[in-house]
């Protein structure tokens, strides 16, 4: 918080609403302590304080108020006289005009900061004197005073102000009081809508101990429909303090009552937070009991309900969506990223109920049997094999590293070493039966064979393995998926005995032939040997019937989120809802897809395929232009194969729509790119120059976004390719119009330099070095030679080439623009000898060839006529370096 300045500047219509009208002009000036200052009443600056504070003079009064900051500034070195003017500033409070104690609580804020950075001095000022003000203030009878204490009790959570106990014993038990079912209208609204604003800035504790009941009741209000309706619109923000447990036990029931609502306003709120509502639930209740109210709101009889619900359709779809299925994850800032696995997973070693559980976690240091075929593993699996192979750790550091970044929302544990090549080349070395043979016999008794969907072989894992997981899955009990594995793992473990336990029993009768149905042995096993399953081959998979295919992929589906919800987001497409429910939906649609992609996952991708289709062809340019900035997340989320096939046709018609769906390609062009193969990519390098041509040339930022964007795109393609392709492009960016477009162009010519001469294209950057020469150096316009040096600079601080390759080449230009007639050219020529050439080694070392025409040509510019040249060409490098952009 600034603190109120001392003087009033430019504020006599403030001053007017204060009774000043008769100072005239000269009121612009007046300080406001000025009435602590010495006169002929002969009283101490505190007994002056006394005298205007209580004077029957309105106006005075407010003066005072308005100047508190300052007055205890003033008088703050002295204790004695802070505690008086904090007792006069409480006696204050209670002034019987509503515009002083408004004035008073305004300051409010400004004097509690104050009294923070001056605690060691004042520790308890601000909780003993201050607090009970605002409290008070919460219940006086002027609307105003109300409101502003409000305001100031808001400001003052959200800068940590207040302490918990403060809350606990002066604020909240005033809330409580103020939304009593006997308490005034008026004050109970307003008491709902500040309580439902604090939450958030509470912890969960109190909340739960002081707030939670009182805010179930006023769900429930049944005279008040003001009550439920700010209720409803908080409902999230409770949900998300209180967590899982409390919601689940208290808060649903009246969820359920509110979505319920005769008021269709109490309704759409409802439909708004159900995402928030839904984030604090367990999957079980997300899927059994919020998915069908979910629906009631979507077939709501009023249009604004429904209109509602629809908006947050795919953002309640997002809900389902478990990173430990789906492979990625939101970080903070919005950026998607692969969830880090364990190489076993690749193997097949996990199964899904309810959320990914992967029995090799535990199996660190307990010798495993693994029967898999290598057709099971994902392509990103091997993908990931290939890098951790190619890239293996060289010492502690790394795995440091790796612990910092633990989180347990990501992974258990740190992953696990790779060993998938080991068990492939034991697996075609050693035989099943040798395989197992080597597995202690303790150990042989207790396996299991665990059954997975997406697996054809069997996978032996023993109970004590599975006892293991559980011992790691104990410290994360909060996690809602952890508990759903725990009990999957209960039941896997409770099946591991009771196999065991069967195995034993029949032990003895393994060694007898079975018999038939008249008590004589098998004439076929004692003939062949065994059993007729011994004959078949182990990887041989089951037969299906092609008619079960359907039904499976219908289920596969069913199993990620409820088919209903499904259904009504492919709905939103139809032409008949955006007559029936809103013009927009969309709109909304698109900008909601990615995230239902995610949830569904790739395996479910042709679920959505069609509808997202039908947006990328809707007559509304909003809707192609949504789609057109998620474009590169939805790549992410499908993987290089489906992009390749699905994606890219529809990223090729953005390229050729309005500039408002271009731009939206555009700003994340290198994120689409590169995620595609060389092959493809390269197909991209004779669009870019479309980008050039726009619908409005006025539209320079189009062009400047595309420099940006070729910075980054560098990399992804050869130098040959960036010279052929890219370099034209920047040298027409560099001769823009605007100015902002042509020195980020320049940067962009830097990084090709710079590209060149790193992949060894000495020729290359030879030819391009002329050419910039030729372009800028020797251009008639003072704009393009200043640009040359710029151009010189950057490269000398990029390191974009060998010094001896830039002074040969380059510096001779350089210098020559030393004596050029524009002053701004010199100026830019002086900062890059000054700041950056003659600060490389090179060009210090006592027999450099160059070091005394440096020298010369920096005395010259040190004697320039212009002031700026002169001021350059001296500046110490070791200064901050001046902004030149003024010169440009």
């Amino acid at each position: 918080f600034a603190g109120l300045s001392l003087y009033f500047e430019d504020g006599h219509d403030d001053l007017d609403d204060f009774g000043f009208d008769d100072y005239g002009s000269e009121c612009d000036g007046i300080r406001i302590t000025a009435f602590l200052d010495a006169g002929q009443d002969n009283l101490t600056p505190l007994g002056r304080l006394e005298k205007y504070a209580f004077s029957e003079n309105v106006f005075n009064r407010q003066i005072v108020a308005r100047g508190l900051l300052d007055v205890l500034r003033e008088f703050s070195d002295n204790e004695n006289d802070f505690i008086s003017v904090m007792e006069t500033v409480a006696r204050m409070s209670e002034d019987g005009e509503p515009t002083v104690r408004a004035e008073l609580m305004e300051q409010v804020p400004n004097i509690a900061m104050f009294l923070h950075e001056s605690q060691p001095n004042f520790p308890a000022a601000f909780s003993r004197y201050l607090v009970p003000i605002v409290v008070r203030y919460l219940t006086d009878p002027n609307n105003q005073v109300r409101k502003t204490s409000q305001a100031a009790l808001l400001v003052l959570l959200e800068q940590g102000l207040i302490c918990k106990g403060d809350m606990e014993t002066k604020v909240c038990p005033v809330l409580l009081d103020l939304t009593e079912p006997s308490s005034d209208d008026d004050y109970k609204i307003e008491a709902v809508a500040i309580m439902c604003k604090l939450v958030t800035m509470l912890s969960k504790d109190t909340v739960e101990h002081l707030l939670l009941l009182r805010f179930c009741e006023l769900c429930s209000d049944a005279r008040l429909f003001q009550v439920r309706k700010v209720c409803a619109a908080n409902f999230g923000e409770f949900c998300s303090i209180v967590g899982q447990d409390a919601t689940e036990k208290l808060l649903m029931s009246k969820f359920f009552d509110l979505c319920s609502d005769s008021l269709w306003g109490i309704r759409k709120a409802c439909a708004e937070c159900f995402m928030i509502v839904s984030n604090s639930t367990s999957p079980g209740v997300r899927r059994t009991k919020l998915s069908p109210l979910f629906i009631s709101l979507i077939s709501d009889q009023s249009r604004w309900v429904r209109q509602a619900a629809f908006q947050s359709l795919g953002r309640f779809i997002s809900t389902f969506a478990n990173p430990s299925s789906t492979g990625l994850y939101f970080k903070e800032d919005g950026t998607l990223l692969e969830v880090p696995r364990c190489p076993f997973d690749r193997l097949g070693l996990g199964f899904d109920s309810g959320g990914a559980l992967w029995l090799a976690l535990c199996c660190r240091d307990s010798p495993l049997s693994i029967e898999s075929d290598s057709t099971h593993t994902p392509p990103r699996g091997r993908h990931e094999v290939q890098e951790r192979n190619n890239n293996p750790p060289t010492n502690n550091e790394e795995t440091e590293q790796t612990d910092e970044n633990f989180n347990s929302f990501h992974y258990w544990r740190p992953p696990l070493p790779d060993i998938s090549e080991e068990l492939e080349m034991l697996k075609d070395q050693v035989p099943l039966q040798n395989q197992t043979a080597g597995i202690k016999e303790g150990e042989k008794e207790e396996m299991v064979v665990l059954e997975d969907g997406e697996m054809a072989g069997l996978k032996p894992v023993t109970s004590s393995q599975i006892q293991k997981v559980l011992d790691c899955l104990q410290p994360h009990m909060d996690d809602p998926d952890a508990q759903a594995q725990v009990q999957v793992l209960s039941a896997a473990l409770k099946a591991a005995q009771q196999e065991r336990q069967s195995e034993d029993t029949e032990g003895q009768s393994e060694s007898q032939p079975p018999e038939d149905g008249n008590g004589e042995p098998d004439e076929e096993f004692s003939q062949n040997g065994g059993t007729a399953e011994e004959e078949q081959t182990p990887n041989q998979p089951p037969q299906q019937t092609t008619d079960s295919a359907p039904i499976e992929e219908l289920k596969e589906t069913e199993n990620v989120i409820p088919q209903q919800l499904l259904d009504q987001y492919l709905s939103m497409t139809d032409p008949a809802r955006a007559q029936t429910v809103d013009t927009e939906i969309a709109k909304h649609c698109a900008f909601s897809l990615p995230g239902v992609a995610l949830t569904l996952g790739q395996q479910n991708w042709h679920c959505l395929k069609d509808t997202y289709e039908t947006l990328a062809t809707d007559v509304q340019w909003k809707v192609r232009r949504t789609l057109a900035f998620s474009i590169h997340e939805l790549a992410v989320i499908l993987g290089d194969q489906l992009t390749a096939a699905d994606l890219v046709p529809i990223f090729n018609g953005f390229l050729k729509d309005l500039d408002e769906v271009r731009i939206g390609v555009l700003k994340h062009l290198y994120d689409f790119l590169k995620l595609l193969h060389a092959e493809k990519r390269r197909e991209y390098l004779y669009q870019l120059q479309e980008f050039m041509v726009t619908d409005n040339s006025r539209n320079w930022r189009f062009r400047y976004e595309l420099a940006e964007q070729l910075i980054l795109i560098i990399e992804l393609y050869s130098h040959y390719d960036v010279y052929d392709y890219l370099r034209q492009i920047a040298l027409t960016l560099c001769s823009d119009k605007v100015s902002e477009v042509r020195w980020i162009s320049y940067k962009l010519v830097v990084e090709i330099l710079q590209k060149m001469y790193a992949c060894g294209a000495h020729d290359l950057g030879l030819n391009f070095i002329n050419e910039l020469i030729v372009r800028f150096c020797h251009c008639p316009k003072w704009v393009g030679r200043q640009a040359f040096a710029f151009i010189c600079q950057a490269i000398v601080e990029e390191d974009c080439m060998p010094m001896d390759q830039f002074a040969q080449h380059l510096l001779p230009s350089l210098l020559s623009l030393s004596s050029d007639p524009v002053a701004n050219v010199r100026v830019l020529v002086a900062k890059a000898l000054r700041q950056s050439v003659m600060e490389k080694a090179y060009f210090k070392e006592p027999g450099s060839a160059y070091s005394d025409e440096l020298e010369e040509t920096v005395m010259a510019l040190q004697a320039d006529k212009d002031r700026d040249v002169r001021f350059f060409a001296s500046q110490d490098s070791n200064m901050a370096l001046m902004d030149t952009a003024a010169l440009i």
